[in-house]
């Protein structure tokens, strides 16, 4: 049994300051009288009204215990489900080189990314998610887990300078294929995140998205940048200066390593645009979830109302007619 409306329930607590008070008035409603000898008294049956004397307080207290549970609207419930769920495995490639310091999306390219990538970790739950960073070379930084939080944490852990500055692409998409290579998951996925052209590394990026589409793998490209120029901080012997650069990359290459692996290329011309992209990538990623339900539910207050009522309607007789007392 379910309730549609449990608050009602607590209803139930008015009870005890009502005991309390009836047990507390009883106490000092007690007649005294003087005796000699009770041998008598003790030889005399009890009356039907002695015997009756607490049940109309009995009464009431059923009476606001039935109206209680009637008013949270018991419910019989008849239902069956089958359900089958199935995460996937997502391997996120991000770029920290010097360019993703760049200052067109806010606070720059690399802060942005990694709040908004953040935020698409928190609502895969059913999934297993690593991070891969790259720049003139590549490390795992997270494999693959479903303990999202670690993951959130390594996230922001990332920095620029962690590794030899260049954008390796190649590298970054050949180490999130080793990862995947060996899952028993049927659907597999890399985010790749660069805002630049690669210059580094052994291994050519269409080298490795013909690899990720050997074992199954989507990747979908996301470049990040606006157009014209953008403002990037340069580390001097005089402390922090900025210079402005060029924002295009190589678009033509990310748009391949997405058709060859069967994902889509994506670009980041802003915060707001980054979030609808992964929003989209959200969306195209569904878990599959397969559920199957019947439910039939049945109202079941009617029978404590009526009780309610008749606890009522019993007590009035007992007090108006069997413990009726005269009062001056």
């Amino acid at each position: 049994m379910i309730f549609h409306s449990p608050a009602y329930l607590f209803l139930l607590l008015l009870l005890l300051p009502v005991v309390g008070w009836y047990l507390y008035r009883l106490r000092n409603a007690q007649a005294t009288l003087q005796l000699s000898d009770t041998r008598v008294l003790a030889r005399q049956d009890k009356s039907l009204r002695v015997w009756l004397i607490h049940v109309p307080f009995v009464l009431r207290v059923a009476c606001i215990t039935l109206l209680s549970i009637a008013l949270a609207r018991p419910q019989l419930s008849n239902r069956w489900q089958s359900e089958s769920t199935e995460g996937i495995d997502i391997m996120m490639a991000l770029d920290i080189s010097g360019t993703m310091m760049a200052e067109d999306l806010k606070p720059n390219r690399l802060e942005a990314a990694k709040a908004v990538a953040s935020e698409f970790v928190n609502a895969r739950v059913n999934d297993n998610i690593g991070l891969v960073v790259f720049a003139g070379e590549s490390f795992t930084q997270c494999p693959l887990t479903t303990d999202h939080a670690v993951l959130i944490n390594l996230f922001q852990s990332v920095k620029f300078g962690m590794i030899e500055d260049g954008t390796a692409i190649g590298l970054g998409l050949a180490n999130c294929v080793n990862r995947m290579k060996d899952s028993p998951t049927k659907s597999k996925v890399i985010i790749l995140l660069t805002d630049g052209s690669n210059n580094r590394g052994e291994i050519d990026p269409q080298t490795a998205a013909q690899i990720a589409r050997t074992y199954g793998i989507r990747v979908y490209a996301v470049g990040v940048g606006s157009h014209g120029q953008a403002r990037v901080p340069v580390q001097t012997p005089y402390g922090t200066q900025y210079m402005m650069m060029d924002s295009e990359f190589d678009e033509a290459t990310l748009r391949q390593i997405a058709a060859t692996t069967g994902g889509e290329y994506f670009r980041a011309t802003d915060n707001q645009s980054l979030k609808r992209i992964y929003e989209q990538i959200d969306q195209l990623e569904k878990t599959k979830i397969r559920v199957r339900e019947y439910a039939k539910r049945s109202e079941h207050f009617m029978p404590f109302l009526i009780a309610a009522l008749l606890c009522l309607l019993l007590d009035m007789l007992l007090r108006h007619f069997v413990l009726r007392t005269i009062t001056e």
